[in-house]
C-alpha cells in the first residue's frame, strides 16, 4: 500500500510540468505541436523496451515520468500506469466491457480507440461502448464511473466511442450517447456531476478543442451532422454548421490558427473558418476552402503559416496548405496507406503511417523533404505515437514500445 508521504510526492509529480508531458489527445495543446523531440535523429533507433499491454489504437499519454494507457485484455477494458524508464507496469485496473465491432470495421478491432486524459491528478478513459471512468492517477482506483445506459438508446456511435475527452476549466467534456440520440456533456471532473448538456446531434469520433473567441470560451466539434461550438459556461449553441461525410464518419480534431479554425472531413476537403459574433448573435463563415486534399482520419498540424496532414485522396498522400490562402503549395506520393498521425516539432514533422513506418521529414512548403526513414513494430500502428525528448513510444496493435535516438 502506498503511504501518504509517497502519494503526495507523486502527486506533485503529476502536476509538474515536465518537459516530456503529454497529457492528452495530440499534446499539451491538442493540437500536435511537440516541443520536446530529439535535435537529430539517427539512421538507426535503440529499442529500449517493449512490452505486451493488449488490443486498442487509444494513444499512450505521458504525466510526470508515467505512461498511461486504455486498451482491451480478454474481454476487458484495462486502464494502466507503466514507468517511462522501465517499461514496468506500476497499476494496472480493468472492468468487463464486452463490444462486437460494426461489420464495415472488423479489421480495426474491438478497441479502445479513444485516447484519455490525465488532470488534476486524475485520469479519464472512454471505452468503446462509452464507459466514462474517472481513476486516481497514482493508485489506479476508481473515482467514479459512468456508462450511460439509463440515458440513451446506444451508449456509442455505429463504429464504436472514437472522440478523446478533454479537460479544461475544472470540466470534463465527452460527446455521450450512440447515433442520432447523445449529447456534448460537462462533467465536474472531481465529482462527475453533469454542469451542462447540449442534445442537439449525436456523437461523430471527432475530438473537441476549447477556444476562445470574442472573448467567449467555446467548445468546438464535429458532431454526427454538424460542426457545432457551444459556450464552455453552460453549454449554449453558439454557431452551427451543417457538416456530413458518407456513413456520418466526421473524424478530424479542429485546428486552431489565428482567430480561424480548420476543419475537414471525408472528402470535403479543407476549409478556414471564422466565428463571429455581431448583437449576440455568432456566424461562421468559411475564409477559404481547398478541394485538392481532404482529411478523413488523421488530423493536421501548422507550422507558422503552413498546413501539414495526410490526406485520404489517392489512397493516401501527405500534403502541405498555405494557411494564409488554402492554397496547396505541395502533395507527396500517393498510395502511402489508409492513415497517419501527424506531428510537427520545430522544423521536423513525425509521421507515424498505419503500416509502422515512422518518417522524420523537414516541415517546408518546397516539397515533401524525408530525413528519415524508421520500422518501428510487428503490427498496424494506428495509435499517435508519445514523442519524447530522445525518441518515441509506440503503440501497435498489442505491445507497446520505447524506442531511443540516443
Amino acid at each position: 500500500m502506498i503511504s501518504r508521504a509517497s502519494k503526495f510526492i507523486l502527486v506533485l509529480a503529476l502536476n509538474a510540468a515536465w518537459a516530456d508531458d503529454w497529457p492528452q489527445w495530440r499534446g499539451p495543446g491538442r493540437d500536435g505541436v511537440v516541443s520536446s523531440a530529439p535535435a537529430t535523429w539517427p539512421a538507426q533507433l535503440k529499442l529500449r523496451w517493449k512490452i505486451t499491454v493488449g488490443e486498442g489504437h487509444a494513444s499512450p499519454i505521458l504525466v510526470g515520468g508515467r505512461i498511461y494507457l486504455l486498451s482491451r485484455q480478454s474481454g476487458n477494458e484495462v486502464a494502466s500506469s507503466i514507468d517511462l524508464e522501465s517499461g514496468k507496469t506500476i497499476w494496472r485496473q480493468f472492468y468487463p466491457a464486452p463490444y462486437k465491432m460494426h461489420p464495415a470495421a472488423v479489421k480495426h478491432g474491438e478497441g479502445p480507440k479513444s485516447t484519455p486524459v490525465v488532470a488534476g491528478g486524475r485520469l479519464y478513459t472512454f471505452g468503446i461502448s462509452g464507459i466514462l471512468t474517472s481513476w486516481d492517477a497514482v493508485t489506479g482506483a476508481v473515482r467514479w464511473r459512468k456508462d450511460f445506459s439509463r440515458e440513451y438508446r446506444t451508449t456509442s456511435p455505429n463504429f464504436g466511442t472514437a472522440m478523446s475527452p478533454i479537460v479544461d476549466r475544472g470540466l470534463l467534456i465527452v460527446h455521450a450517447g450512440g447515433s442520432n440520440d447523445g449529447a456534448l456533456t460537462a462533467f465536474d471532473a472531481d465529482s462527475g456531476a453533469v454542469r451542462w448538456r447540449w442534445t442537439g446531434d449525436g456523437p461523430a469520433y471527432a475530438s473537441p478543442v476549447a477556444v476562445e473567441f470574442g472573448g467567449v470560451r467555446q467548445v468546438v466539434t464535429e458532431t454526427q451532422s454538424n460542426i457545432v461550438s457551444v459556450s464552455e459556461a453552460n453549454g449554449q449553441l453558439l454557431w452551427k454548421i451543417p457538416f456530413t461525410t458518407d456513413y456520418e464518419q466526421n473524424i478530424p480534431t479542429p485546428l486552431v490558427y489565428r482567430d480561424e479554425l480548420i476543419l475537414s472531413g471525408l472528402s470535403r476537403g479543407i476549409m478556414a473558418v471564422r466565428a463571429r459574433e455581431k448583437d449576440g448573435k455568432w456566424t461562421a463563415e468559411t475564409v477559404w476552402q481547398n478541394s485538392d486534399v481532404a482529411l478523413y482520419m488523421s488530423s493536421p498540424v501548422a507550422e507558422g503559416d503552413l498546413l501539414f496532414g495526410f490526406s485520404h485522396y489517392k489512397k493516401g498522400q501527405l500534403f502541405c496548405v498555405d494557411l494564409r490562402t488554402g492554397s496547396t503549395k505541395w502533395m507527396g506520393e500517393a498510395r502511402q496507406g489508409d492513415n497517419a498521425a501527424v506531428l510537427i516539432s520545430g522544423d521536423n514533422l513525425i509521421v507515424l503511417k498505419d503500416d509502422a513506418e515512422l518518417i522524420i521529414a523537414k516541415a517546408t512548403d518546397k516539397g515533401f523533404e524525408p530525413l528519415r526513414h524508421y520500422s518501428v513494430a510487428d503490427g498496424a500502428t494506428w495509435a499517435h505515437p508519445l514523442p519524447l525528448h530522445d525518441g518515441v513510444i509506440v503503440k501497435d496493435v498489442t505491445t507497446l514500445a520505447r524506442w531511443s535516438a540516443n
